[in-house]
C-alpha cells in the first residue's frame, strides 16, 4: 500500500507542471481559435524543453527516498490521462454516430492500411532498412503511433533502437501534423466531416488526432469534426489486435523454421535455445487491446440512452478537451527535436513516404465516395 502511495506521489510533479503548461494554452486557444489550445501547448511543451533540457529527468533527492521528478507524471500524462480524456468526450457523442461513422469510413480505412502496408513494404527494401524497423514504421503509420509500436515490438522481437528509430520517426510526423493538417484541410475546402475522417485515418497517433481535430473545430464553432476525427481513430486502433495477431503467427511460424533448422544442423540443444526464444513472441491479446476504446463506446451509450442531462455532458467533454490539452503540453516536454533528426534520412524517408500515401490516398478515397467537402 506504501509503494503504490509513493508512486502516486511520483506522478503529482509532472501532472501539475502539465496542468501549469495546459492553463495558458487553454485561454490562448480560446483567443485563437484558429490555432487552438492543444497547438499552443505543444509548442510551449518543446519551447520549455528546448530552454531546459533536463527539466523532466531532473531530480531531487530527499534521505533515501526516490525524490522528486516531473518524468513519470509527464508520462503519465502524456499517455493514460490522454486516454481518460477521449473518454470523456464520449459523453458527447450519440452512439449511432458511432455506428455511421465507423461504417461510413469503414472503407477509407481498408485502402489506407493496404497503402500504408505496400508503401513500407516497398520503400524499406529499396532503403535497406532493417526488416523489423520497417515494419514497425509501417504498423505505426498506418494503425495508431506509438502504442501500435509498442505492442508490435514485442511480437516481432524488435531490438531496443528499432523501437527507437520507429517511435523518433512517427513521432516527427505527429508534431508536424498538427500544424499542417487543419491548414491543408481549409485550402481544400474540406467540410466538418471530411476533415474528420482525413484526420483520423491519415494522423499516425491518437493524441495528433484530436489535437489537429480540437484545432479545427475551435476554429469552425462546431465539435462534428473532433468527434467525427475522435471515432475514426479508435476505429482505427482496433485494427491493433488483427494486425498483431498476424503478426505474431508469422513470427512465431519464422521461429519454429529457424528452430527446425537449427535441430538439423547443430542437434537438439541448438534448438532447444532457439525454442526458448520462440516462446518470448507470445502474444497478448489482453495487454494489446486498447480498453479506453470500450470505455469510450460505453460512455456514448450512456449519453445516449442513459438520459444524462446535455450541460452535465457538455461539462464532462470540455474537462476531456482540457486534459487533451494538458496531454499535448507532456508530449511536448517529451520531444527532443535534435534527438528526432539525429537517426538518420532512411527511416525520416520511410515515414514521410508512408505518411504521404496514407493522407492522399484518404483524400483520393473520400472524393471518390462524395464525403470530402
Amino acid at each position: 500500500m506504501k509503494d503504490k502511495l509513493r508512486d502516486l506521489l511520483c506522478l503529482i510533479p509532472g501532472v501539475l507542471l502539465c496542468l501549469a503548461l495546459a492553463l495558458p494554452s487553454w485561454f490562448l486557444g480560446k483567443a485563437l481559435p484558429i490555432i487552438g489550445g492543444p497547438v499552443f501547448a505543444i509548442i510551449i511543451g518543446i519551447l520549455i524543453t528546448l530552454i531546459f533540457p533536463k527539466l523532466t529527468t531532473w531530480r531531487l533527492t530527499r534521505g533515501r527516498s526516490d525524490g522528486i521528478c516531473f518524468d513519470g507524471g509527464v508520462r503519465y500524462t502524456s499517455k493514460k490521462l490522454l486516454q481518460y480524456s477521449i473518454i470523456l468526450l464520449g459523453f458527447e457523442v450519440n452512439f449511432l454516430s458511432i455506428i455511421k461513422v465507423g461504417s461510413q469510413s469503414l472503407l477509407v480505412m481498408i485502402f489506407t492500411l493496404t497503402a500504408a502496408f505496400l508503401t513500407a513494404f516497398l520503400i524499406g527494401r529499396a532503403l535497406k532498412l532493417p526488416k523489423n524497423t520497417t515494419t514497425l514504421i509501417g504498423v505505426g503509420t498506418s494503425i495508431c503511433g506509438g502504442s501500435a509500436i509498442a505492442a508490435t515490438a514485442p511480437v516481432i522481437r524488435a531490438k531496443d533502437e528499432d523501437v527507437s528509430q520507429a517511435i523518433s520517426t512517427i513521432f516527427l510526423f505527429n508534431i508536424i501534423a498538427v500544424f499542417i493538417f487543419p491548414v491543408l484541410g481549409r485550402l481544400m475546402g474540406m467540410g466538418d466531416i471530411g476533415f474528420g475522417i482525413w484526420a483520423g485515418t491519415a494522423i499516425n497517433d491518437t493524441s495528433s488526432v484530436v489535437a489537429a481535430a480540437t484545432a479545427w473545430s475551435n476554429h469552425a464553432g462546431s465539435n462534428l469534426a473532433l468527434q467525427t476525427a475522435t471515432i475514426v481513430k479508435l476505429t482505427r486502433t482496433l485494427m491493433i489486435v488483427p494486425i498483431t495477431l498476424v503478426l505474431a503467427v508469422y513470427t512465431t511460424q519464422k521461429l519454429s523454421r529457424q528452430r527446425n533448422l537449427a535441430e538439423g544442423e547443430i542437434g537438439i540443444s541448438g534448438g532447444e535455445a532457439i525454442g526458448e526464444a520462440s516462446s518470448d513472441a507470445k502474444f497478448s491479446l489482453v495487454k494489446v487491446f486498447p480498453w479506453f476504446v470500450i470505455f469510450f463506446v460505453v460512455a456514448a451509450l450512456l449519453n445516449t440512452f442513459a438520459g444524462i442531462p446535455a450541460q452535465v455532458s457538455a461539462t464532462l467533454a470540455e474537462v476531456g478537451k482540457f486534459v487533451i490539452t494538458m496531454a499535448m503540453a507532456a508530449i511536448g516536454l517529451n520531444t527532443n527535436l535534435k534527438k528526432l533528426l539525429s537517426n538518420g534520412v532512411r527511416p525520416i524517408v520511410l515515414g514521410l513516404s508512408c505518411w504521404f500515401v496514407v493522407a492522399a490516398v484518404s483524400v483520393i478515397v473520400q472524393k471518390l465516395m462524395g464525403i470530402l467537402t
